[in-house]
């Protein structure tokens, strides 16, 4: 085979990468290892690598044709024992493929984050199987987690004792939050966590896991903020923030916001009579649509609905629901657009799972009747073998498509929809973007 074909990556035991002098690099299908349906991109800009601990690579013997599982390697002059590798991503690309690994039985849990395939190429060096899927450049990770951003928020938090920006500086700080820095940065879509509780149980929850999960990728609020203190945030934002400024409720560090809509409106009717700035957007799991309704009657010009699936048992699978059902969410979505306010859905992606041709179709049914406005494509965060596990009978079945049929099928599905990775502003909506 030609030089340039890309060849297997693994860890040694310090997480140190390296590419296999002959196996070739395989991704995960459902039917087990196979060689890449796509071709591979050069690993995006901080985009990073990653050890799978607990994972043996399954490479591909160029000369047999066999799958090889690599268990250790001379490395020098030690014998390492190897791990699997897989790339993280930076926003605006979508994962294509997962990496091929044989998992051990002792294998911890993997910390929450989208693994995609990756490889080493003669010519580019790192690759990775992702799809750059929004080129905007605003949630560009080299103008967040700047040398400025500790002053930035030290400043503001002298200036303004809202409990509600302390949080927001943890999340900000600690964990990186992009949206929550914007808020600091003045820019762009600002935060503001609403919630302490939620109605769903998500498996892959980025807040709240059990002892025996990953460890949480944030905390939650320890109390959920009145009206005053959310809007006294919201009004800072949209009324000094230039350009596509927005404030978004419902945020990782938090529970669902519809759990909140009479406080939430409160707080967006105060908003808005300091500032008719801006947009006001919820991210949510669209469980109770007649909450959504108070918050549209208050103000809101926008929503996001977070869903992994169009088909009610994988959803249901997934969310673990309380005292709400699929029924539920297709409403809120339905709600939203009929309502008149900026409908999008925020599709949580899974290759060998979410391009299944039911799970296509279900999906692209939903976005011609609900007349959704954009899919925002998110490459969902969690272990593989979770999600494998949570999906095993239930999803809708049939031949996997690929990550780029999928998305195909959805543009097809809605004339004018867009599909992107981040929220769009005022002025940008109604307007499809082609990436």
């Amino acid at each position: 085979m030609s030089h340039t074909v890309p060849r297997l990556l693994f860890a040694d035991e310090s997480g140190r990468v390296y590419e296999h002098p002959e196996l070739l690099a395989l991704v995960r299908e459902p039917a087990g290892a196979a060689l890449p349906r796509d071709a591979p991109v050069e690993l995006p800009p901080h985009a990073h690598l990653a050890s799978l601990p607990g994972r043996r690579p399954l490479g591909l013997d160029p000369r047999s044709g066999s799958v090889v599982e690599l268990r250790e390697m001379n490395i020098g002059r030690r014998m390492a024992k190897v791990s699997a590798v897989g790339a993280v991503l930076p926003p605006g690309w979508t994962r294509l493929s997962l990496p091929a690994y044989r998992t051990s039985p002792v294998a911890p849990v993997l910390p929450q984050w989208a693994y995609t395939a990756a490889a080493w190429d003669n010519d580019r060096g790192h690759v990775a199987y992702a799809l750059h899927t929004d080129r905007r450049t605003h949630w560009d990770p080299a103008t967040h987690s700047t040398e400025e951003l500790p002053g930035l928020v030290s400043n503001r938090l002298r200036r303004d004792d809202n409990p509600l920006l302390r949080q927001l500086a943890r999340c900000a700080l600690e964990w990186r939050c992009f949206t929550a820095q914007n808020t600091f940065y003045v820019r762009d879509e600002g935060a503001i966590p609403a919630s302490v509780g939620c109605n769903a149980r998500c498996v892959g929850c980025i807040s709240e896991q059990p002892p025996e999960g990953p460890p949480s990728s944030h905390e939650r609020m320890e109390e959920a903020p009145d009206a005053e203190r959310m809007a006294r945030i919201g009004i800072a934002h949209l009324s000094a923030a230039p350009g596509r400024t927005m404030v978004s409720f419902g945020q990782g560090c938090e529970g669902e916001p519809l759990t909140r809509a009479q406080v939430i409106a409160a707080a967006i009717r105060r908003i808005r009579r300091a500032t008719s700035r801006g947009s006001i957007n919820v991210n949510t799991n669209g469980s109770l649509p007649e909450n959504l309704d108070l918050l549209i009657d208050a103000g809101l010009d926008a929503c996001r609905v977070s869903l992994n699936s169009a088909h009610a048992p994988l959803y249901e699978a997934y969310y673990r629901p309380v005292r709400y059902g699929w029924p539920d969410v297709d409403r809120s979505i339905s709600l939203a657009k009929k309502r008149g306010i900026y409908t999008a859905v925020n599709l949580l992606t899974f290759p060998g799972v979410t391009d299944q041709q039911g799970e296509v179709e279900a999906l692209c049914d939903l976005v011609a009747r609900c007349r959704v406005d954009q899919v925002q494509v998110r490459s969902l965060a969690i272990d593989p073998e979770q999600y494998l596990a949570v999906a095993r009978d239930k999803s809708a079945g049939g031949p996997v498509l690929g990550m780029r049929a999928l998305l195909r099928a959805l543009q097809k599905a809605r004339k004018g929809l867009v599909i992107g990775n981040f929220a769009r502003g005022l002025a940008e909506r109604g307007l499809a973007v082609r990436n």
